[in-house]
């Protein structure tokens, strides 16, 4: 309307100005044509961005389609896939709402929008039926072409496919809750790549080529960003522990939102009415001088996203990388909080010590695997893919004998090898909590650990540094995720 109203008041100061003289009959034609235009404006259907032409919607499900209008205003849906129309009424908010079925996947197809009052209707072209994930966290889920990745610079020669689509959520912040955002669906090819997550895409890459479906990617991201942001306001204000971590976060000058809730509130919350089928996230690096806490909160973010959209879809999240911190130890404490999230149900952890080339890059340049990683897990939990590894090793438990610890591993049904003739990045330490370099072997799938320097083994560390990169797999050929038995 607000266009609309530009426009009339142009008009008027023009007449004014021109001291243009009318019958009483031609003002009254003038006054009605302004008013129809103002009715108009008014009772224009408007959808949020995200209900848009190239759009993905999640397959065999029921999506939302939704919108503004003029109050009552009368609205027929018509769908191609099954040339079926549905009728509602916007409300007297002057929003709407319809839920709609969708067909196994497949398109294009359109989706025609009508409104009573509305002179032309709005159709929705080249509309794609699929699954529908969202790709979110910080820089290393950001990053991509424009970031000198490798594998995305790669990738463009032959990127183009219509069967992968793009949502690109532009870094927002807001105090509230809001309903829209300034994004659009588009088709991958050589110039959307170039600006989309590169994670994200070769996740999307791998889950259409495997399940040979349509893929719709919304990207949502923000780097240097903490997880406090991307949760809801009052869950982190409410809860003294999570306010008393948010207090300590600091920018260091950097461009990116510390306050509670802001990206959450402009990024997340206006696409929670669209049908998706699960999140992956990466993030952690600005959380890890607050460690302590972040279980909690980000099985608070993971928790509240799931209430918003009204469904527990899965969560699959990719472990910090090593760097060299300023801090010791804060890397592998902020792993460590990572790894227990890993109780909730229908979650999932990319562990990636083996794919870091510099520790002084806290951007590592392989996202390849890591896509392919993330992906492997929706495969198998959210798919029911089988064939493939897709869980790294995880410490189990410990048993210590004659002067020796054995350690027990979970997801390791082939058991363990290491890439090299010693087994590097293991500690031991007895009752006094010194830890020393410790000998490894791999006997009858457990993990073997001693020191002459420790008569009785009480803990075990493997890989637990900002920087470590172990060489201990699960002969499947993933990592085994860095650990300690200890809680000193």
């Amino acid at each position: 309307m607000a266009r609309n109203t530009s426009t009339i008041h142009i008009i008027i100061k023009y007449i004014q100005s021109h001291k243009l003289l009318f019958s009483m009959k031609k003002w009254a034609s003038l006054l009605f044509l302004l008013c129809t235009l103002v009715v108009t404006s008014q009772a224009a259907v408007r959808l949020p961005a995200v209900i848009c032409s190239n759009m993905v919607l999640q397959q065999q499900s029921t999506v939302k389609l939704w919108g503004w209008s003029a109050p009552f205003e009368k609205i027929v849906i018509t769908t191609s896939w099954n040339n079926h129309s549905d009728t509602l009424k916007a409300t007297n908010n002057a929003n709407w709402l319809k839920n709609i079925q969708t067909p196994a996947a497949g398109g294009p197809y359109t989706i025609t929008i009508k409104g009573s009052n509305t002179p032309a209707p709005i159709v929705l072209e080249n509309v794609m039926i699929g699954e529908v994930w969202v790709c979110s966290g910080q820089s290393n889920m950001e990053f991509g072409y424009y970031n000198k990745i490798p594998d995305v610079a790669a990738e463009l020669p032959t990127c183009y496919n219509q069967n992968i689509r793009f949502f690109a959520i532009p870094k927002t912040t807001a105090a509230n809750p809001q309903d829209d955002c300034a994004a659009k669906w588009t088709v991958c090819d050589s110039n959307t790549l170039k600006t989309f997550s590169a994670v994200g895409y070769f996740f999307g890459k791998k889950l259409n080529k495997d399940l040979n479906v349509p893929i719709g990617l919304i990207n949502s991201n923000w780097g240097g960003t903490p997880a406090e942001v991307w949760t809801p306001d009052s869950l982190v204000n409410n809860d003294a522990e999570l306010k008393g971590a948010a207090g300590k976060l600091k920018t260091n000058g950097g461009g990116w939102p510390i306050t509670p809730g802001y990206t959450y509130n402009a990024m997340i919350n206006p696409i929670i009415n669209y049908n998706i089928a699960g999140t992956i996230w990466y993030q952690g690096e600005s959380n890890t001088e607050t460690n302590g806490s972040y279980a909690k909160l980000f099985t608070t973010m993971i928790d509240s996203w799931r209430k918003a959209w009204g469904k527990e879809f899965p969560f699959y999240y990719v472990e910090i990388a090593p760097f060299k911190y300023a801090i010791p130890q804060i890397g592998a404490l902020l792993r460590e909080q990572q790894t227990k999230v890993m109780s909730l149900p229908q979650t999932g952890m990319v562990v990636i010590t083996d794919l870091v080339a510099d520790t002084n890059n806290i951007h590592p340049t392989n996202k390849h695997d890591v896509g392919a990683r993330l992906a492997n897990w929706a495969l198998h939990d959210t798919y029911k893919k089988e064939g493939f590894a897709y869980k790294s090793p995880m410490y189990k438990s410990m048993e210590v004998k004659k002067g020796k610890a054995y350690l027990s591993f979970d997801n390791a049904p082939a058991g363990l090898m290491s890439t090299g003739k010693t087994i590097t990045e293991v500690y031991v330490a007895g009752a006094d909590q010194q830890f020393y370099p410790a000998e490894a072997k791999i006997e009858n799938n457990q993990l073997v650990v001693w020191s002459k320097l420790v008569k009785e083994p009480v803990a075990v560390r493997y890989g637990f540094t900002n920087t470590a990169m172990g060489n201990l797999f699960g002969k499947e050929g993933l990592p085994v995720n860095p650990f300690r038995t200890d809680s000193w």
